[in-house]
């Protein structure tokens, strides 16, 4: 394998972009690694933009106006392929020296959701916030007619790239670590008392507590199907929730506090079914949930569909407002058979992932 060079736009200490970037790294390991800065201690080496030297290091708001230009000014390199993580503006780095002529390559987690979707993203509700787009929009489209090919998480994101970026986009989908919720997680004694302490049928909803990821939809789920119901995670919408849980569901949700991993896979184990309802790019947790043996209802919107098989992996619910359809594909996901959910989380393994993401490169690289 020649030497190359790959880029993600900044690495949090946890994250599912990260997760891909760290997969990526794997694949390649003589690849120099660069970021616009780099706050995670799983990516040691990894190259720092200029940005890292200054106050905006880890101001993702503050410091947007100049990654572009940031990107556009790298330092001379040599490199055989440069292959870019991109979620923002990664995919408009620029190297010096040789490194400038040689085929870039991207993995598009999705054109900036902010710039291209904002009704899919707060952030880009704000007047500021559109009247920025409005520029960005053609420079972004301009950047990703560079790339000698692009590859997308999903046929959701291929599609969204058609659209916006007006290019083609091949699918591979990231890597989710199956192996690790396939394997019997080790409990501490508090953690099994707080795993023997829940129903012994319940909805599951899981994520960072934030109004985005609709966990109200599995209060809902339980109200309309009489389940109980878990909310596994934590975050600033805790109060809200906690509040509607009382008023939706009263007595019967649980709240179990940031999970460790080993808890989390103990509790996805013992889901009756995890319930998913926002619009995501691709979506890891539904994957992982169907590696436990659990099915999924995930929203008919999105990328999730694609994992989650309806019938069979668990159920693809179109109106969540809608009583009597939730209710049926709370009754469809319940049926499906927890072997059927592990065969088709193996179809998402590291090991997968790995094989698609080097043959992308030496297909449009030579390498």
């Amino acid at each position: 394998m020649t030497d190359g060079i790959i880029v993600h736009e900044w690495l949090a200490p946890a994250g599912g972009s990260e997760n891909v970037f760290e997969a990526i790294a794997r694949a390649f390991p003589d690849a120099e690694r660069w970021c616009l800065w780099n706050d995670s201690d799983r990516f040691d080496p990894v190259h720092e933009t200029l940005l890292a030297r200054t106050p905006l290091r880890g101001r993702k708001a503050l410091a947007l106006p100049f990654m572009p230009a940031v990107w556009r000014h790298l330092p001379a390199r040599e490199a055989d392929w440069i292959l870019t993580s991109t979620h923002l503006f990664a995919h408009h780095a620029r190297f010096g020296g040789p490194a400038r002529d040689a085929p870039k390559l991207v993995y598009a987690h999705t054109p900036a959701r902010y710039i291209w979707v904002p009704e899919l993203d707060g952030r880009g509700d704000s007047l500021p916030a559109r009247l920025a787009s409005r520029a960005l929009k053609p420079l972004d489209r301009k950047r990703a007619q560079e790339p000698v090919a692009i590859a997308a998480n999903s046929r959701f994101i291929a599609q969204r790239i058609a659209d916006t970026w007006e290019r083609d986009a091949e699918v591979i989908y990231p890597n989710v670590d199956v192996d690790r919720i396939l394997a019997e997680p080790l409990l501490t004694a508090r953690e099994e008392s707080a795993l023997a302490a829940l129903p012994d049928e319940f909805l599951l909803g899981f994520s960072r507590f934030v109004p985005y990821k609709r966990l109200d939809a599995a209060i809902d789920a339980g109200r309309v199907s009489g389940l109980p119901v878990v909310l596994a995670g934590g975050g600033d919408d805790e109060d809200r929730l906690r509040a509607n849980a009382e008023r939706m569901h009263p007595g019967r949700v649980t709240f179990v506090l940031n999970p460790s991993d080993p808890l989390l896979s103990a509790i996805l184990r013992r889901a009756t079914a995890l319930v998913f309802a926002p619009i995501e790019d691709f979506g890891i947790i539904p994957v992982e949930a169907m590696a436990a043996g659990t099915p999924v209802l995930v929203n008919a919107v999105g990328g999730a569909v694609e994992s989650v098989v309806d019938g069979l992996t668990g159920a693809h619910v179109q109106d969540w407002a809608d009583d009597a359809d939730l209710r049926a594909a709370v009754e469809k996901a319940a049926r499906c058979s927890p072997s059927d959910c592990r065969n088709r989380a193996t179809q998402f393994g590291q090991d997968v992932f790995d094989g698609r993401i080097r043959d992308f490169v030496a297909r449009h690289t030579g390498a």
